[in-house]
């Protein structure tokens, strides 16, 4: 598959929308030099490395002391994915509760467009596998894609008398319908603090922009968003050509009108990561075999195994979308110039450069893709914070 190279020198500066974090920098005689560590050793087999991951994953909050940089905000995401069809899903809501126990990221909510009733009970069992019960979870009405996923029922999958994944909703209908969840969520934000990272269809962020004042905001979808929402991460289109060939992308052409309404209307910055970036950053089926032996029942390696067993790599599209709110500044990525992004009547994503361009996309290069998929292995493999954790 063709990658896509970084853009010349100059054009990856970092936008001045990017929600930016500094490294936390901890007292002198600490072991640990940053919160946000570079990624995962590779384990050589034992669980000397694990034990010194949640070490530092979990004591390293509480060795600030004086003389420390204050801490920065986490960056504030909502998740609106398609869990249930394609695996990276479930890797990217892994990566998402890793930053979150590292203290770089807090999840405000999880909103779905896969139209089945498995998909909310199984987005709770993994809240609730990091010990984050209490993240609320919407779910799409009437929306695209109903049928059965292959790990979903993993919802359902029992060990003796108890759920193997404990989860407190028995049926996506017992979840709060999406849009309202993502406007009350919205309407107790700060102005321009909200990251909404999508990673499915475009049904619910376009049904919020045409949704109506209600008894949580005053405001019309259009003019919530523009002022509480600081940047849109889709995982949404192609910027190069694949095979050779201009790409129609499956996050806009499953439900194109949705697409179609929101890139011509959406009133904030979007970052589209194309399908030629995550082509280009395969997760190492090693890792689904090796990092992942910190628990017993795991269930990202499990559905990593129902969906298409290693020593298959999996293309890591959503992950991308997460990965660069989070750490926009760690060389993962390049940034094409701003300019506007239109989804054509054919489902063609097409990008016309323009100084003062709403948009940009992420490029790649084999540097940054290594660099990039070591950090998706540290922080997917990250074993859940024993701090973070809450009865279940």
């Amino acid at each position: 598959m063709p990658v896509a190279q970084s853009p010349p020198s100059g054009r990856d500066v970092l936008p001045s929308w990017f929600p930016r974090r500094r490294a936390v920098v901890v007292r002198h005689g600490s072991p640990f030099r940053t919160a946000a560590m570079r990624g995962v050793p590779q384990r050589p087999g034992g669980l000397a490395v694990r034990s010194l991951l949640v070490a530092c994953c979990c004591i390293l909050p509480a060795t600030r002391g004086s003389g420390a940089a204050p801490e920065p905000s986490p960056v504030a995401i909502v998740f609106d994915t398609d869990i249930g069809n394609d695996v990276d899903d479930v890797l990217a809501l892994g990566l998402i509760h890793a930053l979150v126990s590292r203290g770089e990221c807090e999840l405000l909510a999880v909103t779905i467009t896969k139209d089945n009733p498995l998909a909310a009970p199984f987005t709770d069992a993994i809240n609730r596998f990091y010990g984050r019960g209490d993240v609320p979870i919407g779910m799409v009405r009437g929306g695209v894609t109903p049928e059965d996923g292959k790990y979903l029922p993993l919802a359902t999958a029992r060990t003796g008398d108890r759920f193997r994944y404990p989860h407190g909703l028995a049926s996506g209908s017992e979840a709060p319908e999406a849009v309202g969840l993502l406007r009350r969520c919205l309407a107790g934000r700060p102005d321009g603090s909200v990251v909404l990272v999508q990673v499915g269809f475009f049904t619910n962020l376009a049904r919020l922009l045409d949704s109506p004042p209600d008894a949580d905001s005053p405001l019309a979808g259009r003019d919530l968003v523009a002022r509480k929402v600081r940047l849109l991460s889709v995982m949404a289109g192609a910027f190069a050509p694949i095979n050779g060939a201009p790409h129609r992308e499956y996050n806009v052409v499953t439900d194109l009108p949705s697409a179609r309404r929101l890139a011509a209307g959406w009133p904030t910055p979007i970052l589209w990561s194309g399908y030629e970036v995550g082509i280009a950053m395969p997760y190492p089926a090693e890792s689904i075999e090796r990092d992942y032996r910190s628990v017993a029942d795991h269930p990202l390696p499990e559905a990593y195994r129902l969906y298409e067993p290693p020593p298959h790599a999996r293309p890591t599209w959503d992950l991308t979308s997460v990965l660069v709110v989070a750490r926009p500044d760690r060389g993962h990525f390049g940034f094409s110039p701003p300019g506007r992004v239109t989804v054509e009547a054919d489902g063609l994503t097409t990008f016309a450069p323009a100084a003062d361009g709403r948009d940009r996309f992420l490029t790649v290069d084999d540097r940054q893709a290594a660099r990039g998929v070591e950090a998706f292995v540290g922080l997917c493999s990250q074993p859940p914070c024993p701090h973070d954790a809450k009865p279940r």
